[in-house]
């Protein structure tokens, strides 16, 4: 009984009670600097609504303005709308903290560079909303966009639920489509079944197509989004080569705590 105790043990804290303490207080850290970001945008709608247009009309001289149309398509599709204001809703919490729990019971020796890349993208991140401050397509009726996730779900995206996880006014750059990158690009490596890594390529893929249908961000906001991931990919590799032992990633070796 006690050596199974043990076993159970080194599989839910492979680094022990601390280092699960210290990863949520890393974690927590970051979702407070977002809420502390987001009370200093909330008093900046009107900017937020300036700057989305000013988004269009960069789209528009270059030929990228193609929210409308992708969202009326999808709109034409009862169940392809409904998908996506659901996965809309739904993905970015429980695939997000899914992935990070996964990662660290069963590919604990990669956990700590994914950790590092998130914490480098959500600084970055909270820089852009308090700079650019951006009103998400939905709040522009007058260009054709509906607030689908609200019309299709019944969950109004201005509820407190949804405005505890939420800035309405955080749509520069797409957070959703940056940890669908960030997760899915190392998750396709972790894993070996081919139906599964398959899922985890072309999952960034599925939120791109779902932010934009639900009217939730510009095309803009997930390339720079995807701008993002790639620079905070690449600033973990640097703490990664720092600390080769820790933060690098890998697939087998020693493990260590950070």
């Amino acid at each position: 009984m006690l050596a199974r105790a043990r076993h159970l043990q080194a599989l839910l804290l492979p680094h022990g009670a601390l280092d699960v303490v210290r990863q949520i207080v890393l974690f927590s850290t970051a979702y407070w600097g977002y809420r502390l970001v987001r009370g200093q945008v909330d008093g900046k709608a009107a900017e937020s609504f300036q700057n989305a247009r000013e988004l269009i009309s960069v789209e528009r001289a270059t030929h990228l303005f193609m929210e409308p149309a992708v969202q009326a398509w999808a709109t034409g599709q009862a169940w392809l709308i409904d998908s996506a204001s659901w996965i809309y809703v739904n993905a970015q919490a429980t695939v997000t903290v899914g992935a990070l729990l996964f990662i660290y019971l069963v590919h604990n020796r990669s956990f700590y560079f994914v950790r590092n890349m998130l914490m480098v993208a959500m600084g970055m991140a909270l820089v852009g909303y308090a700079l650019f401050p951006t009103a998400p397509p939905r709040f522009l009726p007058e260009w054709g966009f509906v607030d689908s996730v609200s019309s299709r779900t019944g969950m109004s995206q201005d509820s407190v639920a949804i405005n505890a996880l939420f800035n309405p006014f955080a749509a520069v750059p797409s957070m959703h489509v940056a940890f669908a990158l960030m997760l899915g690009w190392p998750l396709a490596r972790l894993v070996n079944h081919p139906v599964v890594k398959a899922m985890w390529v072309t999952y960034p893929v599925l939120i791109t197509f779902v932010v934009v249908a639900t009217a939730n961000h510009f095309l803009v906001d997930a390339l720079l989004g995807g701008l993002v991931a790639a620079a905070s990919a690449w600033a973990a590799g640097r703490l990664g080569q720092a600390r080769p032992g820790v933060w690098a990633f890998r697939r087998a070796g020693a493990e260590a705590t950070a």
